[in-house]
């Protein structure tokens, strides 16, 4: 899998997005300083306030979205939502002029190593654990950290001469 073939793959876009969504690698956007008096959601937000958008809780907001804490990828099959700082229910990266310089080279290698990972094993979990029993909680702070450390083994799925590495030309 290479770069090129993302635009063909929509179910794995989705999945990074619908990951990208529930756990946002930073859930706190960089602050920001309102440039003038504004009024938000009924608040006044006075001209010169440090304002720190979550983007953790707007990506849960069951205003903006159905079923907000359920893991579903095809929501973004139904509907194209763009990750990149135009849709402000999805921030994952930022946006405006603070939008991450490398939100598209984070996206690309997410999508590269998810894809990767899911076509070249197959995953279970110590103990029979089933997926929908993985505790998914997250501890709070700056950056995203699962608050259980995900334990899974990886078995090849494929024979071991299709592991080899190949010339690309990328």
């Amino acid at each position: 899998m290479t770069e090129a073939d993302f635009p063909n793959l929509p179910y794995l876009q989705a999945i990074v997005k619908e990951s990208l969504r529930l756990h946002p690698p930073t859930p706190l956007m960089l602050p920001h300083r309102a440039k003038t008096t504004v009024k938000i959601g009924g608040y006044d937000i006075p001209e010169g306030s440090i304002v720190h958008v979550n983007v953790w809780a707007v990506a849960r907001d069951p205003a903006l979205w159905k079923n907000p804490l359920e893991f579903r990828p095809e929501r973004f099959l139904e509907e194209d939502v763009d990750m990149r700082g135009h849709d402000f229910r999805l921030l994952p990266f930022g946006a405006g002029r603070r939008v991450c310089p490398g939100a598209q080279l984070g996206i690309n290698l997410v999508m590269s190593m998810i894809g990767h990972l899911l076509h070249h094993f197959h995953w279970t979990t110590p103990d029979g654990v089933e997926p929908e029993e993985i505790d998914m909680s997250e501890r709070p702070g700056v950056v995203t950290y699962m608050m259980t450390p995900l334990q899974a083994e990886a078995t090849p799925r494929l024979p071991p001469h299709l592991h080899k590495r190949m010339a690309s030309d990328m």
